[in-house]
């Protein structure tokens, strides 16, 4: 009898494919990302305007222009445009190539983090990653470190942005993830101004683009919209505060109760 050649991926196991890394594999990366969810510029069709949203806590897609969705195994199915047994050979014979979505992090859960080494930022990998965002090295190591982890008994490596409390803002081309203790950054220098972002790469986006503004103001990356109350409480020390929320609807609501 012929040996089998590779293991064969289930449809189970295929509908958990982590839909981010995957998209990442054919070589489609987020426009911006929030929390809970990632937008893409749509892999199944041409747009100017990402309207392609992929849930990050349920690990499932939408795309707005088509008004369709679903799991992993059903974007490679669109995607390649074959049928449910081809997909699941090309899974099983590439699978080292995709990435399958363990379980799902829930907003109230955390997976467990343990760091390793911090130092400046020096992986080629993160180097090219901060690139495509336009961000310099030389900016990004001003505020961020290179932050080698394991998480679930995996070893990985990402950008990081150290909070007030000591936990770690991770984030690379594939991840964005938190270790514990979660809590906003401060850089206090002891100034009268403040400016509020809300996460790592606002900071170094701003550092790109004003970095006299940065160097002269107390700064405050909220690393979640969940501690702006907490932060809101240290705006009577300042004679000035600056907001610089998303535009989103959260982000607007936020800005409009706090300056009402």
């Amino acid at each position: 009898m012929k040996k089998k050649e590779f293991s064969r991926i289930t449809c189970e196991r295929a509908r958990n494919l982590s839909i981010v890394k995957t998209l990442a594999s054919f070589g489609h990366f987020p426009s911006r990302t929030t929390e809970k969810e990632a937008w893409f510029l749509s892999p199944l069709r041409s747009e100017t305007q990402a309207s392609f949203k992929v849930s990050l806590l349920l690990n499932k897609w939408y795309d707005h222009g088509l008004g369709t969705g679903g799991n992993g195994l059903d974007l490679v199915l669109v995607m390649k445009n074959c049928s449910v047994k081809e997909a699941l050979d090309l899974l099983s014979k590439e699978k080292d190539f995709f990435f399958f979505q363990q379980h799902i992090i829930k907003k109230e859960t955390s997976p467990n983090i343990e760091i390793i080494e911090v130092k400046p930022i020096q992986h080629l990998a993160l180097i090219q990653y901060l690139k495509a965002r336009m961000i310099s090295i030389q900016t990004a190591n001003l505020y961020c470190k290179e932050v080698t982890y394991q998480i679930e008994g995996k070893s990985c490596f990402s950008i990081g942005l150290q909070n007030k409390d000591g936990g770690w803002e991770l984030r690379n081309k594939f991840f964005k993830i938190s270790s514990s203790p979660k809590a906003y950054t401060y850089l206090n220098k002891h100034s009268e101004q403040m400016i509020v972002l809300e996460g790592m790469f606002d900071l170094l986006s701003m550092a790109e683009l004003f970095p006299e503004a940065l160097k002269s103001s107390d700064v405050i990356v909220l690393n979640s919209l969940s501690f702006l109350q907490a932060v809101s409480e240290l705006f009577e020390n300042y004679k000035e505060v600056d907001l610089y929320l998303d535009h989103d609807e959260p982000g607007r609501i936020n800005s409009k109760e706090l300056t009402d």
